[in-house]
């Protein structure tokens, strides 16, 4: 499956935000990239460019590419309720997202990888599709041969997050999808409104 693989640090430095998780080169260059990144005075962002950040920055959050953003963005503009709540939501809902929040990997990308091989298990059947749309209810896990994985291992026993959305057993290294988090509980700084004004146009 086609993903983003290029510079995470400079893309994280782009947007302000260590975007792709913890990143110790970030915290030490955390202002824009190339030769006039440190410089007070910027050219000012248009409307749109401002709206076309936005809906980047969330692109490289969660590790879409373009077509895959726009079709879930259409499939949350068809939904009851808020396009751009609907959209974070979904966003929230992916298998590879999940298995992030749930610390089985410390990063979107390294849970991608996971599921990608097989390691990751729904509702006991094995699951190889990141983008698979977790429903309230289903039990996330790690797939038996996969639980000695030294990534796995690490990220469990460096992960300090708990959301309210999420319960997990670490006997058994799986965890339950509860309930669809509301937008406040969802920590990244993110504008949907910005993003639903730019495909409004």
């Amino acid at each position: 499956m086609a993903r983003y693989t290029g510079p995470s640090t400079k893309i994280a430095r782009k947007f302000g935000e260590p975007i792709f998780g913890p990143d110790r080169s970030f915290e030490k260059k955390n202002y824009p990239p190339g030769q006039h990144g440190l410089a007070k005075k910027r050219k000012k962002t248009s409307e749109y460019g401002i709206q076309l950040k936005e809906k980047q920055k969330v692109k490289y959050t969660y590790g879409l590419l373009e077509r895959q953003f726009r079709n879930l963005y259409e499939k949350a503009a068809k939904m009851k309720g808020k396009t751009g709540e609907n959209l974070i939501l979904l966003l929230e809902s992916r298998l590879d997202n999940l298995v992030y929040r749930m610390g089985i990997a410390p990063t979107r990308a390294a849970a991608r990888q996971l599921v990608s091989h097989c390691h990751i298990v729904l509702n006991g059947d094995t699951m190889n599709i990141p983008s698979t749309i977790v429903k309230p209810g289903d039990v996330i896990g790690v797939r038996e041969r996969s639980k000695s994985l030294e990534v796995v291992q690490e990220s469990l026993a460096a992960s300090a997050n708990k959301y309210s959305w999420l319960e997990w057993d670490s006997a058994s290294l799986s965890g339950k999808f509860l309930s669809l988090p509301e937008r406040t509980e969802i920590p990244e700084t993110i504008n949907e409104q910005l993003i639903v004004e730019l495909y409004s146009k």
